[in-house]
Formats: C-alpha cells, sequence, structure tokens
C-alpha cells in the first residue's frame, strides 16, 4: 500500500505521442492538471478545444469533491478528518463505495491489501524527513495499529477501532477518481476517451480510429510490453517507485516490510478501482500466489511483471 504517489508513471499512453495524426483522424482535446497530488491528464476524441472546456470545468470540479473526500494533504478532507478523529459520521457514499471494494480485496488476497498500513508510513515519512532510520520500537508501534478488522463502516458512520489506526487510500482512490471522471464524461455522452487521474482508463477509439494503445516501462527504463485496450483499464504498481531513505513506498501489512519480489507490475480489469487495488496487492503478494488470487477475478488479466 502507498503513502502519497506510490508509483512511478510506468504507463505511457502510446496513442498520446506528438506525431502528426493520419489525414481521416477526428478532432481531439488535451487536458492536463493534478489529481491527488501528481500530473493527470485526458483525452477526447471527437469535440474540438473550445467546446472541451466546459468537459474540462466539470472535470476539474469533480476532482475538486473528490480530493474533499480522499486527499491525505487536505486537512478538511473526509479521510483527514476520519484520521484525525478515529470516526466519521454519515460518510459520503463514495468513500464507502472505496472502502466496501477494499473490503473485498482485502479478504480475496488473505490480507495481502491492507488500507490500514497509513501508520507504518507516517513512521518512516517522518524519520527519513529527519535524515534517520525508524527506530524498532517506532515500527513495532505503528504495526500495533494496522488491521483491517479495526474498520467498522455502513452508512450511518465509519470507526477506527485501535487507537492511532489511520486509513491511506491511495492504493485504490486514483483508479476510483478514474472511473468517477469516465462516468462523468459518459453523461455528457463522450465515448471516446483516454482517461488518466492516476490510472489508465480507455473508452471507445483514438483519433485515428484505433483502440488505445500503450507502453509499459520495465525497472530499466525501456519499453517492456504494449498493451492495446478499449474499454478497459491499465494499473501498474512498483513497490520501490518511491524511497523514504531505504525503503520503498509499498509495505506487507502483516510484517511492515516492502516486499521483495517484485519491481512492477500491471494490471488490465473493467475499471480503474479494480485494476489499481489489484496491482497493488499483487505487489505484496508472492509470484506463485498471483494465480490463485486472480482466479477470483476472472474479467482481470495480468499483463506485465517483473
Amino acid at each position: 500500500m502507498s503513502f502519497s504517489r506510490r508509483r512511478f508513471l510506468t504507463i505511457t499512453a502510446a496513442a498520446c505521442g506528438c506525431a502528426a495524426l493520419p489525414a481521416h483522424a477526428e478532432t481531439q482535446a488535451t487536458w492536463r492538471g493534478i489529481a491527488l497530488g501528481a500530473p493527470a491528464s485526458l483525452r477526447l476524441v471527437g469535440i474540438t478545444e473550445d467546446k472541451a472546456q466546459m468537459i474540462f470545468a466539470a472535470v476539474e470540479a469533480e476532482l475538486q469533491r473528490l480530493e474533499g473526500i480522499f486527499s491525505l494533504y487536505r486537512s478538511e478532507s473526509a479521510l483527514s478528518r476520519l484520521n484525525r478523529d478515529g470516526f466519521h459520521r454519515t460518510p459520503p457514499a463514495d468513500l464507502l463505495a472505496v472502502l466496501a471494494l477494499s473490503d473485498h480485496l482485502h479478504k480475496t488476497s488473505h490480507g495481502a491489501f491492507d488500507p490500514t498500513v497509513q501508520p507504518i508510513f507516517e513512521v518512516i515519512a517522518q524519520a527519513t524527513n529527519e535524515g534517520r532510520d525508524p527506530s524498532l520500537e517506532d515500527l513495532d508501534v505503528a504495526r500495533s495499529k494496522v488491521g483491517w478488522d479495526g474498520i467498522e463502516f455502513d452508512t450511518s458512520q465509519v470507526n477506527l477501532r485501535r487507537d492511532g489506526a489511520a486509513l491511506t487510500l491511495n492504493g485504490i482512490a486514483q483508479g476510483y477518481i478514474t472511473d468517477r471522471i469516465v462516468d462523468l464524461l459518459r453523461s455528457h455522452d463522450l465515448t471516446n476517451a483516454l482517461v488518466d487521474m492516476g490510472e489508465l482508463r480507455a473508452q471507445g477509439y483514438a483519433a485515428d480510429g484505433q483502440p488505445w494503445r500503450a507502453g509499459i516501462q520495465a525497472p530499466s527504463g525501456e519499453i517492456a510490453t504494449r498493451v492495446t485496450f478499449s474499454a478497459r483499464a491499465l494499473a501498474t504498481s512498483a513497490p520501490f517507485g518511491t524511497q523514504f531513505g531505504a525503503s520503498g513506498h509499498i509495505f506487507d501489512p502483516k510484517t511492515g516490510t516492502n516486499p521483495k519480489a517484485l519491481e512492477v507490475v500491471s494490471v488490465t480489469a473493467p475499471a480503474a478501482a479494480l485494476a489499481d487495488g489489484l496491482s497493488t496487492a499483487l505487489s505484496v503478494l508472492l509470484p506463485v500466489e498471483h494465480a490463485a488470487f486472480m482466479a477470483t477475478f476472472p474479467d482481470c488479466e495480468i499483463v506485465y511483471r517483473a
């Protein structure tokens, strides 16, 4: 699970390059901005830049709304208040949706996916900012606060039952936000788009009339494989993509240590939130455990791991 931006951007949209489009290519419009503190982008096909400005304004408003729920950097976001107070009354429907999917992923991954690892990140981040390694005592205290069995939620409230418990939803929220932006575009009858709000989701076709294409980078930085996709999401997790001293940023919630088996794993799924959560869990699970875990999700596929 992640502390802030849990992945370096190993996915690059090949269809979004700067090469000249063929003469028959459709009109397209591009937006770039920030989502959950990281670069985000949106490419729409079949609409001019002028007409797209209204859509882009709606996208930015929706991003602001969702950041008001999921951001760890906004002190009054729903997630920040939950972590600070240990409870949240009448939680937003979006928060409940992500918690429900997190619960399913936690159960099917036998605990590999666990958003309650935030206390471990806080200890390691503080020590890194102070130029030191975290003490074993501090890590033991942080680990005592971790455990998905310490969270209760329903439509009336969310409770963190352990003192000092806290959640990070960065292992799933980028994908969820991507899905919500896709829903917004559909409400405006825009069906050909590539959305990247931390994870990629392709709808319809690119401007050249072909399915969207993406290149997945190997740890060396070279393109390891290319994926053609439409009506699908693509997510990548890299445990050591962001470093805190000698530590990576994805942790095994059972041990509080970095998983060592993989440097990067990429997954396709029908929705970005699911792809996001799957790639996070797969980063923690051993490769020999992947097949059994993915069998629970027959519409999803591992497309690259190294």
